[in-house]
């Protein structure tokens, strides 16, 4: 790993552990080079990929601004697993798997993704609590036509996590949907809502690296618990 890389993810980890809060201003280019012992450039691509990461904004005359990370973000962009989610925000939580059941597909989502409506699939339930309450429930349907077993341990561990360290598949991409779904009887049973007559919902089809469709999935998410959020940066016009 290069030098200017492991400066980013050391100062990312001291955002992410509040050694630094929103507000804070990082040491100068100067003093964070004599610190870590490389040069000024090396410090300027670190603090550039902290930019980038929505981690830190730079201000003319004062330098870099830490920005408010301490939220359970929900990237837009990207295919990320609850497991890396929960290591990368240091979320105190824990899975409890529901259901782990062989089954054929439910005809409306065959209908969706356009495959026979007795495909088997795994359906895989499970409920993700957050210091002890019930804030998202997922469903999971994997075809098991790519994916033959999935053990129970597995799917409350992490399902990307066996389907690419243990089964050694490449996932490759998904496509989002994201709406505001009244919640159902369902939802008011597993999930602590506070009243809430409503919950986040998020459906995807997600394919392998060579365009192998393997799993659909839905979650159902608290509305105060989470955010879904993309970090953007203006590039600036395109010159020709």
């Amino acid at each position: 790993m290069s030098k200017f890389n492991e400066i980013f993810y050391d100062i990312e980890s001291a955002i992410l552990n509040q050694e630094y809060l929103p507000g804070d201003l990082l040491p100068s280019e100067n003093a964070l080079a004599k610190y870590y012992n490389v040069s000024r450039e090396t410090i300027r691509k670190a603090l550039t990929l902290l930019l980038e990461n929505g981690f830190i904004q730079k201000k003319q005359g004062k330098g870099s601004i830490v920005l408010d990370t301490k939220r359970y973000n929900f990237p837009i962009a990207g295919l990320t697993s609850y497991k890396e989610l929960q290591q990368s925000q240091h979320m105190s939580s824990e899975t409890e798997v529901l259901t782990n059941e062989r089954c054929t597909i439910p005809e409306k989502i065959a209908s969706i993704l356009t495959i026979p409506p007795d495909t088997p699939v795994h359906y895989i339930m499970r409920l993700r609590k957050v210091d002890g309450e019930g804030v998202i429930l997922d469903k999971d349907y994997l075809l098991t036509s790519v994916i033959p077993e999935m053990p129970t341990a597995e799917a409350e561990n992490s399902l990307y996590d066996y389907i690419e360290n243990t089964m050694k598949l490449k996932i490759g991409y998904a496509r989002k949907e994201f709406t505001v779904e009244s919640a159902t009887k369902e939802d008011r049973e597993f999930l602590a809502l506070h009243g809430d007559t409503h919950v986040v919902v998020t459906r995807s089809d997600v394919h392998l690296e060579d365009t192998t469709l393997f799993q659909y999935t839905e979650s159902r998410h608290r509305l105060d618990k989470f955010k879904f959020v993309d970090f953007a940066r203006r590039r600036g016009p395109v010159q020709y």
